[in-house]
């Protein structure tokens, strides 16, 4: 994932808010009106989220033909798996260490003359 999405991405969800808004949509494509009501937010707020999530990619907004005023927000799949997969090179590194200094353990224990257990 290019540094200045993962960015974007992770600065985005840094405000409980926006995790909030993420949640919702998670579960449907909402209106903003619904997404405020259900969390409480006045319009001028959650127009500032909203603005936030577009501009970092995670959702879009697509319009509705019955009424151009009407504005439907998405979730978009693609910075999600951008940000699992940083995720998941994260969780490697760690998994990587964490035996290593395992081993290091178990070869302090042998050297010491006590049991190695795993």
């Amino acid at each position: 994932m290019p540094k200045a999405e993962l960015n974007a991405t992770l600065s985005a969800l840094a405000d409980r808010n926006r995790r909030a808004v993420v949640d919702l949509l998670k579960a449907q494509p909402r209106r903003a009106g619904e997404i405020a009501v259900a969390l409480s937010l006045t319009p001028p707020a959650l127009s500032r989220h909203l603005r936030v999530l577009r501009r970092s990619g995670l959702i879009h907004e697509q319009g509705v033909e019955e009424d151009a005023r009407v504005r439907i927000y998405r979730l978009r799949k693609e910075p999600f798996d951008q940000l699992r997969g940083w995720l998941g090179e994260v969780e490697s590194f760690w998994t990587g260490e964490l035996a290593g200094f395992r081993d290091h353990v178990e070869r302090s224990k042998i050297r010491r003359g006590g049991p190695a257990k795993r």
